[in-house]
This record gives structure tokens, sequence and C-alpha cells, in this order.
């Protein structure tokens, strides 16, 4: 008989309390608005900071354009709205070829309904090696009501 043996999956997956890459390090960010007091890089620390805002309504994009092609084995999202109840839908796509082609990862619709429903927390264990994009894109109100997006914190291993 042949046989391997194998380590558990779950066994080489990063979580909380791994190193978490250093993306004002490893990335240029790149944003299509920010709220002067929420600026983007805020979204990117220890989860201290009230994270990025965007300066206007509507649909946004936050990409990670990374100077060496990155492994990744998770992805943790933090989002907050504490003043509007609204629908939100993001999605999230990757990159192999320097934004020549997209693969998406995910995309998810949350409800927001402040005081009861404001925090939304995804952690997305993932198996992606070459990636030299991370792009996140926020529709923050599908009904087309006129919220701006935000992202308490967005953290990668």
């Amino acid at each position: 008989m042949r046989k391997r043996l194998i380590t558990p999956a779950s066994a080489n997956i990063r979580t909380r309390g791994d190193d978490w890459l250093d993306v004002e390090r490893a990335a240029v960010v790149e944003v299509t608005s920010e709220d002067e007091g929420c600026p983007v890089e805020s979204a990117f620390g220890s989860g201290s900071s009230r994270g990025w805002r965007a300066a206007v309504p509507g649909p946004q994009t936050i990409r990670l354009v990374f100077d060496q092609p990155q492994a990744l084995r998770c992805i943790s999202l933090v989002f907050e709205e504490n003043e509007t109840a609204r629908t939100q839908e993001f999605v999230l796509r990757w990159s192999p070829d320097g934004g020549s082609t997209f693969r998406e990862i995910v995309r998810q619709q949350w409800n927001f309904s402040p005081p009861g429903s404001v925090r939304e927390v995804e952690e997305y264990q993932v198996q992606m090696s070459g990636v030299t994009i991370l792009e996140l894109n926020i529709d923050p109100n599908v009904s087309s009501g006129s919220a701006r997006a935000s992202l308490r914190n967005l953290r990668l291993s």
C-alpha cells in the first residue's frame, strides 16, 4: 500500500495572533476617496483607530498594489455603522497579474440596523499565492441611498 502522511489543513492556516502583513510597507494603497479625519491607512492598524471612511457617498474602492507578489492565507475585515440603517454589499477580489485579470474571492451583503446590528466581522481562510493586487469594492447602500462607505479594519496574513 502506498500512503503519505499529511498535515490537517487547519494547522497550516494563520489565524488571529499570528503575524499580520505590514500593509503599509508591503503595498501602495489606492482609494477612490477618503474623509480627512478617517484616512485609509487607519484601517490597517491594530483596531484601536476609527478606520477609513469615504469622503463622498456611493460605491468606493480600496486597492492594495503589492510591491512583491504575496501569499495570503487569511483576510480579516471589520465594518461598522453606528448611524444609518442600510444594506451594504462588498466584493473582495484579487489579481495575479498586476490587474489584467481579477478573481472574485467573496461577494456579500450585510444589513446594518443601528443600534442593534452595527458591526460586521468577516474572516476568510484562503490559499492564494502570487497576489499582486487585492481589491475591496464597497457599495455602502444597495438601495441607492446617500450612505458613505467605511471600513474599520482590514488585516492580511
